[in-house]
C-alpha cells in the first residue's frame, strides 16, 4: 500500500483497505477479566460476509465530497488448489487536479484466510503501477511480478484480505489486538484497540458501532499521532461503517453510502 503524499485522493485507498498497512501472524485479543483469545478460533466462525456482498462509501476532506469506494466479494476461486474468496476495492474520485482510479484484488483461503494472491492497478495523477503478489504460506515467501521470492511470513494477509479478516473478529470494549500477518515482514506489528460503543448515522443508515483504533508503526493515516478510528457495525456483520484520520491539511474520513448483501 502507499502511503506517499499525493494527496488527499492518492489517500483513500488507504482508508478504504483500513488496516493494510499492517499485519498479524500471533493475534491477541486480552478481555479485561478473560483468556486470550486466539486467530484460529476467530477465523472458525462463520463469516460474516459472502458472494455478492458489494459496499459503497462517500469519501469527504472536511466537507468536500471528493470520490466514491466500493469493496465487492466477487467470488469463489482457485489458487494452486486452495479455494479463495475473490475480493476487489475500487476507488474514484477527484479533487481539482489530481485524480484517483484505483482497483485492487484480493485471493485468500475460504477456511484459513491465509492470503495467496493481491493484485494492484494504480492510477493516481501521473503515477501508474500494476503489480500481482504471490504468497506462499508453506515457506512463508512471496513474489512480486514473478520476481525471485522474498522472505514473508507463515499466515499472510495482504491490503485488501485484512479487512475481511477484522470482521471475523469478536470484538469488545477494552481488547487490544496485536498483527503481524502482512505479508511485508517489516509493515509489522499493527495494533487494534477496540475503544467504545455508540449509536451513529450515516448515509447507508443508523447503527449501533463499536468504535477501534489502530496504531502503526510508519507514517500515514494509521500513524500513532493521527488519531485515525473506525466504526464496525454493532452486530454479526461488522459492516464498516466510517474511517476518519487527522491529516495535516484536515479530516479525511469515509461513510458507508449503500449495502448490498449478496447470497448465502
Amino acid at each position: 500500500m502507499r502511503l506517499q503524499p499525493l494527496g488527499p485522493l492518492g489517500l483513500l485507498t488507504a482508508i478504504a483497505l483500513c488496516v493494510g498497512a499492517a499485519g498479524a501472524e500471533d493475534v491477541r485479543a486480552p478481555r479485561p477479566s478473560a483468556s486470550v483469545e486466539t486467530e484460529t478460533s476467530s477465523v472458525a466462525r462463520a463469516k460474516p460476509f459472502s458472494v455478492g456482498e458489494k459496499l459503497t462509501y462517500n469519501a469527504k476532506v472536511n466537507f468536500l465530497h471528493v470520490g466514491t469506494g466500493t469493496m465487492t466479494v466477487v467470488g469463489i476461486d482457485t489458487v494452486r488448489g486452495h479455494t479463495t474468496y475473490h475480493t476487489s476495492f475500487d476507488v474514484h474520485g477527484r479533487m481539482l487536479f489530481f485524480s484517483v482510479n484505483d482497483h485492487y484484488e484480493s485471493w485468500f483461503d475460504t477456511a484459513s484466510m491465509v492470503s495467496l494472491r493481491y493484485r494492484q492497478d494504480i492510477d493516481e495523477g501521473s503515477y501508474e503501477a500494476e503489480r500481482t503478489y504471490e504468497m506462499f504460506p508453506d515457506r512463508k515467501t512471496f513474489s512480486e511480478n514473478g520476481k525471485p521470492e522474498e522472505p514473508g511470513v507463515s499466515m499472510p494477509l495482504d491490503d485488501g484480505s485484512f479487512i475481511y479478516f477484522v470482521r471475523t473478529l469478536a470484538l469488545d470494549t477494552g481488547q487490544t489486538f496485536e498483527f503481524n500477518r502482512y505479508f511485508k515482514p517489516d509493515r509489522n506489528p499493527v495494533r487494534l484497540t477496540v475503544e467504545r460503543r455508540e449509536r451513529i448515522k450515516v448515509p447507508a443508515g443508523e447503527f449501533n458501532a463499536i468504535v477501534v483504533r489502530p496504531a502503526i508503526k510508519t507514517k500515514g493515516i494509521f500513524s500513532e499521532g493521527s488519531n485515525a478510528e473506525i466504526w464496525f457495525s454493532d452486530d454479526s456483520l461488522r459492516l464498516m461503517l466510517r474511517m476518519k484520520s487527522g491529516l495535516p491539511f484536515g479530516t479525511l474520513q469515509l461513510e458507508l453510502k449503500d449495502i448490498h448483501r449478496g447470497g448465502p
